[in-house]
């Protein structure tokens, strides 16, 4: 059988190739060890651009209402049992979007059925008396309170959630504005006995304040 010499030529070249070959199997392993590092959020499409998405902060608030004399303890309360029943079920949601705005859904269940109900953020927690959650949140506050001037007193500048309810006493509505709360300056929704009035000198008003639930908005 023929013996092949490994000359110093060979030698070079079978070396090389190891090399090579080491190098690829060093890149293989920092690829993989890469992929299993990639977060779950990110998203890489065909042209290799990454998209990472995060998740939108929510505040979710879901409890039934109780007496006015419980509303130190008690996150939601009724001032009329007439039109907002003991033990109705009330649910708030605020999601901040991620173009800066914010969302807010108020959902209400086993209240009085084809009602309509004025409701708005207001800025202090829910107190035994009604007026104890303080006037409506404003994004531009009006230096004149209690504020009815529509330029202050509107849906784009307050956070309005009126809903009527259904032939089951429930109802649903969304609030959606381009701005987000300051910190610590909402505090509360209130239902209000009407619909919210749009007009000079009434704006904003909606009539007795029937029931509050506390949320602690962001």
């Amino acid at each position: 059988m023929a013996r092949h010499k490994l000359t110093l030529k060979n030698k070079r070249f079978i070396a090389a190739g190891a090399a090579v070959a080491a190098v690829a199997g060093g890149l293989a392993v920092a690829a993989t060890a890469g992929a299993s590092e990639t977060p779950a959020d990110v998203k890489v499409d065909a042209s290799a651009e990454v998209t990472v998405t995060r998740p939108v902060e929510k505040v979710v608030v879901k409890t039934v209402f109780a007496p006015a004399g419980t509303a130190d303890v008690a996150p939601a309360v009724t001032y009329n049992t007439e039109l907002v029943p003991v033990a109705g079920r009330v649910q708030v949601k605020e999601e901040l979007r991620r173009d800066g705005g914010t969302r807010i859904e108020l959902r209400l269940r086993d209240l009085v059925a084809n009602r309509t109900y004025g409701a708005h953020v207001h800025t202090k927690p829910c107190g035994k008396l009604p007026a104890d959650a303080g006037p409506h949140y404003q994004d531009e506050a009006d230096p004149k309170q209690p504020s009815v001037d529509p330029e202050y007193a509107n849906a784009e500048n307050e956070v309005w959630l009126d809903v009527t309810t259904n032939e089951d006493g429930s109802a649903r509505s969304v609030g959606i504005v381009d701005w987000r709360f300051r910190e610590g300056g909402a505090r509360s929704v209130v239902l209000h006995e009407a619909a919210t009035s749009t007009h000079e000198g009434h704006a904003g008003t909606a009539g007795t304040r029937l029931a509050c639930v506390n949320v602690p908005f962001k």
